[in-house]
């Protein structure tokens, strides 16, 4: 079974603020199916945008899967236009930023084919 969106992003928030993350939502979508995009700020001038995986968005553990988006930008400000372009597309998503060095987010990140 799978978690709402708005259930997972609040429960990723918080694993967030355990592991000594800061992350805020920075675009509400559908409650109960809206897609996903999380924006993790490297801190390092870096950020990626992760969002659900063509195919299958859930592995055999019944953990979603994650694929960059677009490549690594140079700041948050530059991932706007590609998340208006989204909304345009799809009102429904979700759109949560993370700050984390390791470019990780405690996400299970799909390697580029």
């Amino acid at each position: 079974m799978r978690l709402k969106s708005e259930i997972w992003v609040h429960a990723f928030l918080r694993r967030s603020f355990v592991h000594g993350l800061f992350g805020a939502v920075l675009r509400k979508g559908a409650p109960e199916a809206g897609a996903i995009y999380v924006v993790i700020n490297r801190l390092d001038g870096t950020v990626k945008v992760l969002g659900p995986p063509p195919g299958s968005a859930i592995d055999e553990r019944g953990e979603r899967l994650w694929t960059e988006v677009i490549p690594p930008v140079a700041s948050a400000s530059a991932v706007t236009p590609f998340i208006e372009r989204l909304a345009k597309f799809d009102p429904d998503i979700w759109v949560v930023e993370v700050e984390d060095r390791t470019g990780m987010a405690g996400l299970t990140i799909l390697a580029p084919d």
